[in-house]
C-alpha cells in the first residue's frame, strides 16, 4: 500500500515539474466555447496550446502555467475548480452525497432483508391457499360447477 502511494506522488511530482500540453488541454478550458481545450478548435484555444508549448519549452511548471492563464482569462479557464475557500464545496459536496447515500442504501437493504427473513404463516381455514374476495370465489364455484356438468 505504501509503495503504490510513493509511486502516485512520484508520478503528480513528475507531471508538475513536467507537464504536457495533452494533460493541460484536459485541465483548462477554452474562455469562448467552454469546453476543454482538447475539444477545442477557436482561434483562443490555438493560442493557448502555443503560449503553453512555449511554456513548457521554458521549463514552467504546471501550477505556473496554470496560474499565468488564470491571470489573464481568470479562474473560468480552470476544468476544475481549486479546492479552497468557497470552493471547497464543489470538491466536498459530492462526496458527502455519496456517502449519504451509501448509508441510506445500506440501512434500506438492512430493512428488506429482515422483512424478507421474517416467515409468513398460512392461515389455518385457507388450506395454505391465499384468501379470496367472498364474490370472487362464489363465481369462481359457479364456473367450475358449469364445467363439470
Amino acid at each position: 500500500m505504501g509503495v503504490l502511494a510513493l509511486v502516485l506522488v512520484g508520478a503528480a511530482a513528475a507531471s508538475e515539474e513536467r507537464p504536457t500540453l495533452e494533460e493541460l488541454e484536459r485541465e483548462l478550458i477554452c474562455p469562448t466555447c467552454n469546453t476543454t481545450l482538447a475539444m477545442s478548435s477557436s482561434p483562443i484555444a490555438d493560442r493557448m496550446r502555443v503560449f503553453i508549448r512555449s511554456r513548457i519549452a521554458a521549463g514552467d511548471t504546471k501550477s505556473e502555467i496554470k496560474a499565468k492563464l488564470v491571470d489573464e482569462f481568470g479562474e473560468e479557464v480552470l476544468a476544475a475548480p481549486p479546492a479552497r475557500g468557497f470552493n471547497v464545496l464543489a470538491w466536498a459536496l459530492p462526496m458527502v452525497f455519496a456517502a449519504v447515500a451509501a448509508i441510506a442504501l445500506a440501512f434500506l437493504a438492512r430493512r428488506w432483508r429482515r422483512e424478507e427473513d421474517e416467515p409468513i404463516e398460512p392461515d389455518p381455514s385457507t388450506n395454505g391457499r391465499a384468501p379470496l374476495d367472498p364474490e370472487l370465489e362464489r363465481r369462481l364455484d359457479e364456473e367450475l360447477a358449469r364445467f363439470e356438468a
